[in-house]
């Protein structure tokens, strides 16, 4: 395969246009274009750059085929995100569980000692699936930085059939909403609307919807794992997309760092530690209309 037809392959499977190869390598699109025909040659410089963006060797850049040598998970992309969406989901759902779990415990006794108890076992809870979530989240971007570039190795049946899992997965979390919905009005067609029964309905409640949460987290995160060409379209932005990518990722971060400090915040002053978890769904769902609004790649996917 000669040099032209590995540079279209690599700039395919990247899923960018001629024109923003041409602004990652600084040169213009009539180059590239150039190039990819067999028209012309870039310098060695510009051959170890193509390289280094996207993980090729020289010899096989220029004398080999990049789409043989990329016809398997050389990466373990599959196994890695794989992990990354069950650890993200476990985190999230383990914090929607420890109040619920806080819930129990008060209900169970109501006295100062176990409040306290309590609540120190929610914050060491909380304190670990953040740690999980960032450690997670940095692992990411270093799998990311190492290996820019993937190869779609995933055959259409792959995907067949993990849709046919995602369809079970979302209607899943859907179904267990909703029937948390039904066992909470039907729980109180039995019980009296007061104290311990609330805080237990409440609880029963909450670990419905974080089976819900995990179900929808995991389902999400390894859908987009097939989508191989975002992939390596989000490794390779172009400097606005860039920007306009940190800037999500500022907005959102800072988000979810004032949902914390409002849920502390009531928690301390206000006593509402079992009540208050909500300003994370909020924060959740802002999150998500950030990501829609600023979404560089609207439209192209």
């Amino acid at each position: 395969m000669a040099f032209s037809e590995n540079l279209q392959f690599i700039r395919a499977q990247a899923g960018v246009t001629q024109e923003q190869l041409a602004e990652q390598l600084e040169v213009s699109r009539q180059s590239v274009s150039k190039w990819e025909s067999g028209q012309s040659f870039p310098e060695m410089d510009t051959l170890l750059r193509i390289c280094e963006l996207y993980d090729v060797n020289l010899d096989t850049l220029l004398r080999g085929s990049v789409e043989e040598s990329r016809v398997g998970d050389t990466a373990k992309y599959d196994a890695f995100m794989t992990r990354f969406a069950r650890r993200l989901a476990a985190s999230v759902s383990a914090i929607i569980a420890g109040i619920a779990l806080m819930l129990i415990l008060r209900a169970y006794d109501p006295s100062d000692p176990v409040e306290m108890l309590s609540g120190a076992l929610f914050m060491l809870i909380i304190a670990v699936c953040v740690v999980v979530i960032v450690a997670s989240g940095i692992q990411l971007e270093n799998f990311k930085k190492r290996y820019p570039v993937i190869a779609d190795f995933y055959t259409q049946e792959d995907r067949d059939a993990f849709h046919q899992k995602f369809v079970w997965f979302i209607a899943g979390g859907v179904g267990a909403i909703l029937f948390g919905v039904a066992l909470l009005m039907l729980f109180f067609f039995v019980f009296p609307e007061r104290e311990p029964y609330e805080s237990l309905a409440a609880a029963v409640f909450l670990l419905i919807i974080a089976g819900a949460a995990a179900s929808f987290i995991y389902a999400g995160i390894s859908d987009d794992k097939y989508n191989i060409a975002k992939y390596n379209r989000d490794n390779n932005p172009t400097p606005e997309a860039k920007q306009r990518l940190n800037l999500i990722g500022t907005i959102q971060a800072a988000m979810m760092l004032l949902a914390t400090a409002v849920y502390v915040g009531l928690g301390l002053a206000m006593d509402l530690w079992g009540t208050a978890w909500w300003v994370f769904a909020v924060g959740g769902i802002l999150c998500g209309v950030v990501a829609v609004v600023l979404d560089p790649y609207k439209g192209e996917d």
